[in-house]
Parts: structure tokens; C-alpha cells; sequence
């Protein structure tokens, strides 16, 4: 039997600095660190995260390396995020993983972001693994897709969002409503204590396969600003209820977008990922829903930005033996 690769993964797409280590398709280690910096401006700022990513890298590679018990002298590959994403945080990662193929003498695997949230999936941690194909709703703060995924290096896009992603949409309503950075997990945290139908915003009129939220984000300013003329309190007064009512509205337009590309597929195995599938409410309505549908949803640890998901993607890529050499280069904009 082939001795199973130990690859190592590098991931710097955002402002998570992330490293991991798999062996075939069992991640032994995935550490990510996180920037703390970012909170006080409410947002990611690229050049901080630039800057972050290269005081991290090298301790979060080594942190990997001591975790899984091995040395840099067992690699037999570097797995990268090319793209996409901020490409001051992207330029750190391949520069850091081409220095380093370089050194050791070990081949390099050009990893994409957003493949890797859906073959995150296929990673062997005792959670179910969808058959292909299967369809998946990828949401996290710069995308929001619908992909066929016939095989781990075959995925078709059949529907995306036309401007804002649903995650970008979570944390821009939440700094409407002042709420710290970042703001899509509390606005699932205080959700939960609110009423769903206490307000309603539109939903956008668009193809039948495409998304939209810059329209949401509009309608949900224009109503605070409103209401806050008459009660300078009801955003602190109705919190709970506006977080819950948004919420539903998100979770809501995505559902429906799932049902159609499911009917038009005939695909009922459905997945998500990225950021926004570790939402509570998206997976607690994706798991009782009513059309027949198989899901499938990713360990938390594996939904937000890390190294494991580069690696998983890394090993399917190792096996047919797809390499790149040292002229590749990050790219911001790179599309599945």
C-alpha cells in the first residue's frame, strides 16, 4: 500500500493566519490565529492584516508541525490559498509557501479558497460524507454561491450573488446597529431571544438562481433611521427582534435559492459552507427541512476561514499529482 502524503497547508486569504497538516484525508493538526486587531475599526483592515499575517505565520507553521508530531523533513508537499481574497493577506501565504517548497525541495499545490470551503466536507473526521453530486450553498463574508460539485476537482457555479454577500450583509447591519466586530455571530446570538416576524424587509427581485443583499442592507438603514427619529432607543429597545427579523429575512432568500437549484438539479444532497454555515439558524432550518433534503454540515471548525479545508483540497489535488511551480502568484479575484 502507498505510504498516505503528510501535506502541510498554509491558509492567509482574510485576517485568520491559519497552518494544518493532513495525512490523506485526516487532518492532524489545523491551528488558526486570529486577529484581534481589527475589532477597534469595526472591519478588516487589509494592511493590518498584511502585517499580522507576517509576525503569525512562521509560529502558527511551527504550532502545526509540533501538533501533529512530525518534522518539515516529512512534508511531502505545500498546500496554499492563491485566491481568493485580500491580496496583501494572500501575497504573505504563497510567498511563505513558496520560500519554503523552495527550501525543502517539496512540490506546491495551488489551493481555492472558496473550493476548499465545499471540500471541506469530504475531510475523514467522522462526520457523514456527501455523495456526488451534491449541491452547496457556499455563504461567508465575500461569497455566496450555489455550486454543483460532480467531484472533489469538478465544480460548476450556477448561481452567485450579483453585489453583496449574505455574510458582508450580517456584519454591515450590525455596524448599522453599532454592534462590535464582528457582528454576524451576535446577530445570531441575540436572535434568538427575538421575534422573526416582529418586522419585515424585502426580498430582492432578482434571476431565479442569483442573490443580492446590498437592497437589504438599504431597507434595514432606512427603517432604523426612521424609527430612531421618533425613539432615539429603538435599536437598544428592539434589538433582539431586529436581529431575529433580519436574520429570517437572510436565511429566508437563501432557502429559497436552494430549493430552486435543487428542483432544477434534482439534486437533494445538499451542503454549506464558509463563515455564514455556522449560523444556528441556517443549520437548525436546513436540518428540519420539509423537501427531502440530505444535509450536510461541515464541523464548526471547518466552516469559518482555516488551514484543514486548503489541506483537504491540497490531497485530492497530491493525488493526481497537479503541481505548480514558483512563477505562480496570488490572485485576489481567482474563480472556481
Amino acid at each position: 500500500m502507498e505510504k498516505e502524503p503528510f501535506i502541510l497547508a498554509i491558509e492567509s486569504s482574510c485576517d485568520d493566519t491559519s497552518a494544518a497538516i493532513i495525512k490523506g484525508d485526516k487532518i492532524l493538526s489545523n491551528i488558526v490565529s486570529t486577529q484581534e486587531v481589527h475589532k477597534e475599526f469595526g472591519g478588516v483592515v487589509p494592511e493590518l492584516a498584511s502585517r499580522a499575517h507576517q509576525k503569525n505565520i512562521i509560529p502558527t507553521v511551527d504550532l502545526a508541525l509540533k501538533e501533529a508530531k512530525i518534522t518539515k523533513k516529512d512534508l511531502d508537499a505545500i498546500a496554499f490559498t492563491r485566491g481568493p481574497g485580500l491580496l496583501g493577506s494572500l501575497l504573505v501565504g504563497v510567498s511563505f509557501a513558496k520560500s519554503f517548497a523552495m527550501a525543502l525541495n517539496k512540490p506546491m499545490i495551488e489551493v481555492n479558497h472558496m473550493e476548499a470551503h465545499i471540500l471541506a466536507h469530504l475531510i475523514n473526521d467522522g462526520s457523514p460524507i456527501p455523495e456526488f453530486p451534491f449541491l452547496c450553498l457556499t455563504v461567508s463574508g465575500g461569497h455566496t454561491q450555489l455550486v454543483v460539485v460532480k467531484s472533489p476537482l469538478d465544480m460548476e457555479v450556477i448561481g452567485e450573488t450579483i453585489d453583496d454577500a449574505a455574510g458582508e450583509a450580517f456584519d454591515k447591519i450590525s455596524k448599522i446597529m453599532e454592534l462590535p466586530y464582528p457582528g454576524g455571530p451576535l446577530i445570531d446570538k441575540y436572535a434568538k431571544e427575538g421575534n422573526p416576524n416582529a418586522y419585515k424587509f424585502p426580498h430582492p427581485k432578482v434571476g431565479e438562481l442569483e442573490f443580492s443583499f446590498s437592497g437589504l442592507k438599504t431597507s434595514v438603514l432606512r427603517f432604523l433611521q426612521k424609527e430612531v427619529r421618533q425613539n432615539e432607543n429603538f435599536v437598544e429597545e428592539h434589538l433582539f427582534d431586529i436581529c431575529a427579523s433580519v436574520q429570517k429575512t437572510i436565511i429566508d432568500i437563501l432557502i429559497n435559492k436552494v430549493k430552486i437549484a435543487s428542483k432544477k438539479t434534482g439534486i437533494n444532497r445538499i451542503a454549506i459552507a464558509g463563515g455564514v454555515s455556522a449560523n444556528s439558524e441556517l443549520r437548525k432550518r436546513l436540518l428540519e427541512n420539509t423537501f427531502g433534503w440530505q444535509v450536510f454540515i461541515p464541523d464548526f471548525q471547518f466552516c469559518t476561514d482555516n488551514a484543514g479545508m486548503i489541506a483537504i483540497a491540497g490531497y485530492y489535488k497530491f493525488q493526481k499529482e497537479i503541481f505548480v511551480d514558483q512563477s505562480v502568484v496570488a490572485d485576489a479575484r481567482l474563480r472556481i
